[in-house]
């Protein structure tokens, strides 16, 4: 006889697609003001990847950095950071598709809070609802 078929319900993702397309010892420019210019993930925190797989971030994500240039106080350390900008682009959950021209990440504490005063250039939405240190410094949201 005939088979009775189910029918399926179809789930639609609530928030948006947040790509993760920066791995390690990919580089960063920093955005902010603490002397830092450019910035390369060691790995990224909280992010769970399968067995011999780079840990990869995206935007609103923690890193830990080292820095690569910079003023020489700040040069050559160990610091976290939170993705700000990348280039890949990202879909939200309205339909709008966002890129930004380069990949960014400013310095934070360990807790998160931000260790520069002042953030340059546009900051993705994402991060400013997950960080509220970055939303207060931030001057352009997109």
């Amino acid at each position: 006889m005939g088979k009775v078929r189910k029918k399926l319900k179809v789930h639609v993702k609530v928030k948006g697609d947040i790509t993760r397309p920066l791995p390690a010892k990919a580089r960063l420019v920093c955005a902010d003001n603490t002397g830092a210019k450019i910035l390369e993930i060691i790995t990224v925190k909280t992010h769970k990847q399968r067995k011999r797989q780079l840990a990869a971030g995206g935007i609103s994500d923690m890193v830990i950095c080292s820095v690569k240039e910079g003023s020489p106080d700040i040069k050559k350390q160990v610091v976290p950071a939170v993705i700000i900008r990348q280039r890949k682009e990202m879909f939200r959950a309205d339909g709008t598709r966002i890129k930004f021209q380069d990949n960014a990440a400013v310095i934070v504490t360990p807790e998160g809070e931000l260790k520069g005063t002042e953030i340059r250039g546009p900051v993705a939405r994402e991060a400013v609802k997950k960080w509220s240190a970055i939303a207060s410094a931030a001057k352009i949201v997109v």
